[in-house]
């Protein structure tokens, strides 16, 4: 073989013998076997030595475009939602394409050093040029070989309020774009909102295309376009096609109302996609006190069966300020948000940053058995809860069988000084 993993730990989530440390093999950028003491011989062996390994993480949520645009033209000053979109029309007149590949290839090694291979990343096709998704199709051309990065045509300004903005999502798909993305909440009326989610998955079904729309990202409780994108999605048999972003409209929606949508979407197949970091900082905004915490119903769309992932969604762009493209920090903050404090809560929330996502993506060969590509990171922690709370360090990324990136413990470090050791990593683009 290439390469075996000794006594690896795997999540619950994917573990066929729970509790129970597994070598893992590989070959021809392949797992090809997943179970104790393996009797073979690698050109490569690692000794997880108990601590745990993991299918990569899946950021669901991203926007590639804006990433590390922190400052350009300028700062944010309300920190809002509406100012972040304002100053994002601000800069677009100002963008290259040298200069977007540049900011989206610095964080996709960001990402490959936290164990991040998977990316779904929506992307402005408002400006005619499209200059954005030029520059997307190119980077994920350059990062094949290691990460996967689907784009979602999204139309910032709205597909209908935008003058042409229909016929550029339609020209984006036909230059390498993957997914039909939407905003209903920000056309200009509730009608023309519904009127888009209609156009938009009927195209996608037409196409045989996914589809994912930012959906009601408010505090308004009577924004309610995911009732009418999970009921497209019953009309057109895209069940399983669908993901609705953001939904915190949700959050402030009376709960009779939510008692019937929860059902609506789980029989529709629609996933739901919640981004804690950005949800507790834009939403709420206009409260005084009692103050809504803005994020969508995680726990209550898990129970109903709802397939429910966390992104990332901003780092360093007109809408946030910080984030560094590390989705144990997305999980740590989604599950106080969403009070899933429990260990069967926690558990959910790493979920949530990895195979719910990698279901939302449609990653068919993604995992930790026989047959799945041999994409896997190694943590210095025993467990998800583990890793987690320590946000732990990822001592080795393995991409398509290969290890793209290493970095000391420093699990050793937090429990002698009470504080995190300075990890380096080196990123090998082989």
């Amino acid at each position: 073989m290439d390469l075996i993993i000794r006594r690896a730990m795997l999540p619950p989530s994917v573990a066929p013998q729970p509790g129970q440390p597994l070598d893992i093999g590989i070959e021809a950028g392949r797992i090809v076997a997943v179970e104790p003491h393996l009797a073979a011989a690698a050109r490569e062996e690692i000794d997880a030595a108990g601590s745990l390994v993991t299918p990569p993480f899946v950021d669901p949520h991203f926007h590639m475009d804006a990433t590390l645009s922190y400052g350009l033209p300028r700062v944010n000053a309300s920190g809002t939602l509406l100012e972040g979109i304002a100053l994002w029309g601000e800069l677009k007149p100002q963008l290259t394409q040298d200069a977007l590949i540049e900011r989206a290839m610095q964080y996709c090694d960001w990402a490959v050093a936290r164990g991040l291979l998977a990316i779904r990343s929506h992307v402005d096709v408002c400006d005619p040029r499209l200059l954005a998704v030029e520059a997307l199709v190119e980077v994920k051309r350059r990062v094949a070989p290691y990460l996967d990065l689907q784009l979602v045509a999204f139309p910032q300004d709205g597909v209908l309020r935008s003058p042409g903005a229909f016929e550029n999502l339609k020209r984006s798909i036909a230059m390498g774009v993957d997914v039909v993305g939407g905003i209903p909440h920000f056309e200009r009326t509730m009608a023309d909102g519904a009127q888009s989610v209609r156009m938009l998955c009927e195209y996608a079904a037409e196409q045989g295309l996914r589809v994912d729309m930012h959906c009601d990202e408010s505090d308004d409780p009577m924004s309610r376009h995911i009732e009418t994108l999970a009921a497209e999605t019953q009309r057109l048999g895209l069940h399983g096609r669908v993901t609705g972003s953001h939904l915190t409209s949700m959050h402030s929606m009376d709960n009779y109302y939510v008692s019937k949508l929860l059902p609506l979407m789980r029989e529709s197949g629609v996933a739901a996609i919640a981004n804690p970091l950005i949800n507790i900082t834009l939403q709420g905004r206009s409260d005084t006190y009692p103050k809504r915490r803005g994020m969508t119903r995680v726990p209550e769309m898990m129970a109903a069966g709802i397939n429910v992932a966390f992104g990332h969604d901003c780092a360093m762009d007109p809408w946030y300020s910080l984030g560094s493209g590390d989705m144990l920090e997305v999980a740590h903050m989604g599950l106080h948000v969403a009070q899933m404090t429990g260990v069967e809560g926690m558990h959910a929330c790493f979920d949530a940053v990895t195979v719910n996502g990698a279901r939302i993506l449609g990653l068919e060969d993604y995992g930790v058995a026989p047959g799945c590509a041999a994409n896997l990171v190694l943590l210095d922690a025993r467990n998800p809860v583990e890793a987690i709370r320590l946000r732990a360090a990822r001592l080795v990324v393995i991409s398509r069988g290969k290890v793209v990136s290493r970095a000391p413990a420093a699990r050793a470090a937090l429990s002698l000084e009470g504080r995190p050791a300075e990890v380096d990593f080196k990123l090998h683009r082989g």
